[in-house]
């Protein structure tokens, strides 16, 4: 998984504050480079719930402080496994459409602890894209863009991504034990319970005791292996 620091003296501190303090000026400068179409945004994974250290431009209203966003949550996941993502597009909750690329920092050890980000809003570049399309009579509209949700909440992450995987046809009491373990383990790759109080808020959205979350997360990470596998029923089901 990607590291926090411990209150124990971890001996690459220092380094991965120094190369967070280093990057301070690229921020502006890359975010100063492209204008006001332009966002950057520098996170510390050691501390996920409040991961933005510096920020420039406003293109999704972050602020320092703020927490990541799913995007981020998914590096989480990935630990030191994560590659860039480069030049994706994704679209925020307001409608406008993002052109990014998502940097892993890693220390000298390899172990990834933040990354860089830089999002351009081309909501306005793909709508004369449109209007030259339809004036010329081809192309197809394009394919939906999936949403992000950007903020300095993590609650409101955490619950988009809910929503995301809850069929909306299906209430949790609706869902057979498959397709719960399922919904569980596709929040856990996502990064999801990395954040903490996490399992608390899907248990509360869910209807379900935090015991009996526990209980199907664990079962989630283990359905693959052999074996009967425990009955999840808590206080609630």
């Amino acid at each position: 998984m990607v590291v926090q620091d411990t209150p124990d003296e971890d001996p690459r501190k220092a380094e991965r504050d120094a190369i967070l303090r280093a990057l301070g000026p690229v921020v502006n400068g890359i975010a100063a480079t492209f204008g006001p179409v332009c966002e950057v945004v520098l996170h510390d994974y050691r501390r996920p719930e409040t991961s933005v250290v510096a920020v420039a431009g406003e293109v999704t209203g972050r602020t320092v402080g703020g927490a990541m966003s799913e995007i981020g949550m998914r590096v989480l996941a990935r630990g030191d496994d994560a590659d860039d993502e480069l030049n994706y597009v994704t679209r925020t909750g307001t409608g406008r459409t993002l052109k990014s690329s998502t940097m892993v920092l890693r220390d000298s050890a390899g172990t990834v602890f933040g990354a860089l980000c830089v999002n351009v809003d081309v909501t306005e570049v793909g709508r004369v894209q449109s209007l030259l399309a339809a004036l010329a009579g081809a192309g197809d509209p394009p394919a939906d863009t999936p949403v992000t949700t950007f903020g300095d909440d993590i609650d409101s992450v955490v619950d988009s991504l809910l929503d995301t995987h809850l069929p909306r046809d299906r209430s949790w009491a609706g869902l057979e034990r498959p397709r719960r373990l399922a919904l569980f383990r596709a929040l856990d790759e996502r990064g999801v319970f990395a954040v903490r109080r996490a399992i608390e808020q899907v248990a509360a959205r869910l209807g379900i005791s935090r015991a009996s979350a526990y209980s199907y997360l664990s079962q989630a990470r283990t359905a693959d292996a052999p074996g009967p596998h425990p009955t999840s029923e808590g206080a609630h089901p």
